[in-house]
């Protein structure tokens, strides 16, 4: 018995492989482990929808040509949308004045979003044994790109990424697994040496697993690199989170 061509085009449809759109460490387009090469502004285009979901042509245009006149910017959008490639649904759709990514469409990070704030909201706890290897990786947002968009886009992800490892460590000292934890704190530490928070958390680990003496030589060396770097202390909270400081000042108070 044939099979009518609708039903052959919907299995087709169900076959084909949901289009994944990576944005951290470069840019890449995939449908299944096909990779589709895309000019720079399609690249830009789709980067830039992918990351909002939905946004206004005006807006866009304006955007990514802002060095020419809205009417140029509005026809390079049309013929950059052309270019996009079509398969079972257009990876961008047009509603009126309004372009909208595909729902099928995947983007990493929006994934990486998910995962950063459910650490952050106290709601992600990692499988035992196993750490959120996109926390810990800390690919850029599309290197190499220096587009005002790009570079607020990057550092809001920049920061949740190390809130979220602060916040991942700290979890993890609170389920008895010190490694991991050391893992996603000096995660932290690597990619951002002068923030105080995540030494704490270092500190934090080593007195949680009685290492005094580590949790004091951390100290000191932060304090070291810190008035090095920018001539000024570590805060009062992170000192008193030694022991040797406590004790220290409760001499100095002793009548």
């Amino acid at each position: 018995m044939a099979v009518s061509e609708a039903l052959l085009s919907e299995a087709i449809k169900l076959a084909s492989p949901a289009p994944r759109l990576w944005l951290l460490g470069q840019f890449r387009l995939e449908f299944g482990a096909e990779h589709v090469e895309l000019c720079r502004n399609a690249q830009r285009l789709l980067a830039f929808v992918g990351l909002r979901g939905r946004v206004s042509r005006t807006v866009l245009a304006g955007l990514l040509w802002p060095e020419v006149t809205e009417e140029h910017a509005r026809g390079s959008l049309r013929t950059t949308l052309w270019k996009l490639p079509r398969g079972d649904q257009p990876l961008i759709r047009c509603c009126g004045d309004w372009l909208v990514a595909a729902e099928t469409l995947q983007v990493d990070v929006h994934t990486f979003t998910e995962t950063a704030l459910g650490v952050v909201q106290g709601h992600g706890s990692p499988p035992p044994g196993r750490l959120p290897l996109g926390l810990l990786r800390g690919e850029d947002l599309l290197p190499g790109w220096d587009e005002d968009w790009v570079l607020l886009e990057r550092e809001r992800l920049r920061q949740l990424r190390l809130h979220a490892l602060d916040a991942l460590a700290e979890m993890l000292v609170r389920q008895g697994n010190p490694a991991l934890a050391l893992e996603a704190a000096w995660a932290g530490v690597r990619a951002e040496p002068l923030r105080e928070s995540g030494h704490r958390v270092v500190v934090s680990v080593h007195l949680a697993e009685g290492n005094v003496s580590e949790a004091v030589h951390h100290y000191q060396a932060f304090r070291r690199l810190l008035n090095e770097e920018l001539g000024v202390e570590p805060s009062p909270q992170f000192a008193r989170m030694l022991p040797v400081h406590r004790q220290d000042r409760a001499l100095r108070d002793r009548p």
